[in-house]
């Protein structure tokens, strides 16, 4: 494998890189800082299938860290990320959190892990009371239970009920415009997976109270071959299919499932579709997919968005990714709250992010807020659409209304028993 040196990275993390092998990172991998700094802990995924997602998450912090250390740093300390691998593994992210904490000196922590291993840092983070903000977990509940609130947690990965809403009301427009009374489904089988197809169902059956689901699937994570779901599905003859696979394993399912030409026989509803790391991936991308939008540089359709992107892409060479903007959020949420603080303490920084609404380029009217009650972010541009296989991708999508977000969300979260 051709080694190159990264834009944006140091010599030391070049050599980091070298030595641990592609994406596998033995030792920390640490961004250079000036004296007095904040060192930042961040456990994610950087080796096995779904690499991307810690890769993509760790340029983006990099690229927002880099602003906020040229502005002065968070209330005057340079941050220092301090990044490690969790290989995928709920437990080794439990412990490599833990380590950045009592070993690394690490006073913040970016918990940048898939759910399964969110809910594991949370627990962490619970229990040593250091400021977390979870970047990548969608499972609804990891903010919306009031079992799993702390004071010092906070999440700016979108989250799996608002998608649900929003792609349940475009899904039923559509299935009863064609008639699509047969649906099956096919999600990975975890707490997200299992979460957010519920969640997809729920409101597609509110809308659409026609709609039967004849047949379920639940591949487990990472799982290298599909032949038995793709097949189980085809048997069952459904109109229509929902997924929520994600990153390697929803690329690897399409390409599985194109042998059988599935895509041509129903109409398919792949909630993780628009995104770059399954767009630009896909050996044939099948036209005509419907998704909700994770990240494109089209959607919001703003300058500040299309800027933010095309940054992303010269510096690191690809294109962002749903992690992306999820995680460069958090940098931009953390160093505006510092400043409100006038503080890098993590207690002072959780109080003053509780309501706090920044410009951002994700937004949908510009900015995003951190809801105060359940310390999740809000009012990030939201929406469904139809993929193309070239580029814009997805050249129109339907923007999801949060005054609508936000009163199904209320009835949701009575019926859970959460408010």
């Amino acid at each position: 494998m051709t080694r190159t040196r990264r834009p944006g990275i140091s010599r030391r993390s070049t050599l980091a890189l070298m030595g641990a092998g592609a994406m596998t990172f033995a030792a920390p991998w640490v961004a250079r800082a000036q004296a007095k700094t904040i060192k930042v802990g961040m456990p994610t995924i950087l080796s096995g299938r779904v690499a991307q997602l810690g890769t993509s998450s760790r340029n983006a912090v990099m690229l927002e860290v880099e602003k906020v250390n040229a502005a002065g740093g968070l209330a005057g300390r340079q941050i220092e990320m301090v990044i490690r691998d969790s290989k995928g593994q709920p437990q080794e992210a439990a412990r490599v959190a833990r380590e950045l904490v009592n070993t690394d000196g690490c006073e913040l922590l970016i918990d940048a892990e898939a759910s399964s291993g969110a809910f594991a840092v949370h627990e962490v983070a619970r229990d040593l009371g250091v400021f977390c903000i979870h970047t990548n977990s969608e499972t609804s509940a990891l903010t919306a239970d009031p079992k799993q609130h702390i004071p010092n947690a906070f999440r700016t990965a979108r989250q799996g009920v608002h998608d649900s809403i929003v792609g349940g009301s475009y899904a039923a427009a559509i299935a009863k415009a064609k008639g699509l009374k047969k649906w099956a489904t096919c999600s990975p089988d975890y707490a997200y997976g299992r979460d957010t197809t519920a969640e997809f169902t729920l409101y597609l059956k509110r809308f659409a109270p026609e709609v039967e689901i004849i047949s379920e699937s639940w591949p487990k994570l990472f799982q290298p071959d599909y032949t038995e779901v793709v097949t189980k599905i085809l048997q069952a003859k459904p109109q229509a299919l929902y997924s929520c696979l994600w990153g390697g394993d929803l690329t690897s399912y399409i390409d599985q499932a194109n042998i059988y030409a599935m895509f041509g026989q129903m109409e398919v509803f792949a909630v993780n579709m628009a995104d770059y790391t399954a767009l630009t991936v896909v050996k044939n991308l099948p036209k005509g997919i419907h998704s909700g939008n994770r990240y494109i540089k089209t959607f919001p359709t703003t300058p500040e968005n299309a800027a933010w992107g095309d940054a992303y892409k010269a510096k690191f060479n690809e294109y962002p990714t749903n992690w992306s903007w999820e995680n460069a959020t958090a940098i931009m949420l953390m160093a505006e709250a510092a400043k409100k603080a006038n503080s890098a303490d993590g207690k002072k920084i959780a109080e003053a992010l509780k309501g706090l609404t920044i410009k951002c380029p994700f937004g949908a009217d510009g900015t995003v807020t951190m809801r105060g009650d359940d310390h999740t972010l809000v009012g990030y541009a939201i929406g469904w659409g139809t993929t193309i296989p070239q580029e814009p991708y997805v050249p129109e999508i339907k923007a999801g209304d949060w005054k609508t977000i936000f009163e199904l969300e209320a009835e949701w979260k009575k019926s859970k028993g959460y408010a």
